[in-house]
């Protein structure tokens, strides 16, 4: 019997161990959605993981994007989840969108919803860190990332865009929530989204425009550090520079700017001096998005809490030695309590609250907490 036993455990460990990509449905507004998302080898349920959306380009799809970023992969040695979901089809075309204006402008479907939706039906499957919830895309994926930051910046922590700006609508209907880290990549001779932008209802903003805003809205310093990047391969005819537009508040704006670049998503192709899904990633794991704003992650001060599950109050590992802000969430991202944890703290009671899961937000930390 004990050797049944510790077969048992060595499989559910195996199992445990073993990544999964699932493809998956949601209703929504009357239409189907689909969408894949990609859980990640060392996934443990007693732990929240970020979530990074990956949207795709016009006409493309979810499983197309997984293929060509190839994020699984950095998903599985970091611990975190990605999701591709695929756009809807745009009337009378037919090809699958995100709805941005411009050339979509004939679309009605609320993809900023949807996402919403989306991201809390992910929270009831799996346990999700609402805090670290991230955006990228390529192309009229990148425009929808900027949108989600404009449009959706309560729920997401920072965006990143490979060849995408703006449209003129997104450009207008911007209104950030609060400042968030944004990265752009973009190749000076993309024939698809120009650098330098187009003009007319149509068109798109160039890239130092969208800079220029993101700076502007951020509070990040207009004087750039910008560092040329090693050319690891000089077969591809572009090289890379890291341009970083510093920010006091932690919500920097960064530009990959690859001289000769095309429209592209590089280390899939095109430049292959830098992997687009590795510097987009390396990006977001610095940033949270909490209650009192953009902190970056300090993990010397990292905190586990005990029992878990509690039937009414927690214990921290060790006491707070400062009056420290706290915030309280649903699993939903759904803000029910925010308070000051005093001097010398070490308990917090939750008696109050019904059975369920929640989210304690510390200004450099969140933690899953469940109560039964």
């Amino acid at each position: 019997m004990k050797s049944l036993q510790l077969i048992t455990l060595a499989l559910l460990i195996s199992l445990s161990m073993c990544a999964q990509t699932i493809n998956a449905t949601l209703q929504h507004n009357s239409l189907q959605r689909t969408y894949t998302v990609h859980i990640p080898a060392n996934y443990n349920a007693s732990l929240s993981a970020p979530v990074v959306f990956n949207f795709h380009g016009f006409g493309g799809n979810g499983p197309n994007q997984m293929n060509t970023s190839n994020m699984n992969t950095i998903a599985d040695t970091a611990g975190f989840i990605v999701v591709y979901p695929t756009g809807s089809p745009l009337a009378p075309l037919g090809i699958n969108h995100w709805n941005v204006g411009g050339w979509t402008n004939t679309s009605s479907v609320d993809d900023i919803d949807f996402v919403s939706v989306l991201l809390d039906s992910l929270a009831t499957q799996y346990n999700v860190d609402m805090m670290r919830v991230y955006a990228c895309g390529f192309s009229n994926g990148g425009f929808f990332s900027h949108r989600l930051a404009c449009e959706l910046g309560n729920r997401i922590a920072a965006i990143a865009s490979v060849s995408g700006t703006f449209t003129p609508q997104m450009q207008s209907n911007c209104q950030p929530s609060h400042k968030t880290p944004v990265m752009q990549i973009h190749g000076t001779a993309d024939a698809v989204v120009p650098y330098n932008g187009t003009i007319g209802n149509g068109g798109m903003a160039s890239v130092d425009t969208v800079i220029h805003y993101w700076i502007t809205q951020n509070g990040s310093s207009f004087v750039p550090t910008i560092t040329p990047l090693p050319d690891l391969n000089t077969n591809d005819g572009s090289t890379v520079e890291h341009v970083v537009y510093a920010s006091s508040s932690n919500a920097p704006v960064e530009l990959l700017k690859i001289t000769n670049g095309a429209h592209d998503w590089p280390g899939n192709s095109g430049n292959m001096d830098i992997n687009a899904s590795l510097e987009i990633w390396k990006f977001f794991s610095r940033f949270s998005n909490s209650a009192v704003g953009m902190t970056e992650l300090q993990s010397t001060q990292q905190l586990s809490i005990y029992p878990n599950p509690t039937k009414d109050v927690i214990y921290l590992s060790k006491a707070i030695e400062k009056p420290t802000p706290y915030a309280l969430y649903s699993i939903t991202g759904r803000l029910l309590l925010k308070d000051l944890l005093p001097a010398n703290s070490r308990s917090l009671d939750l008696s109050f609250l019904p059975d369920g899961a929640y989210l304690l937000r510390l200004p450099f930390q969140t933690l899953s907490v469940f109560k039964q």
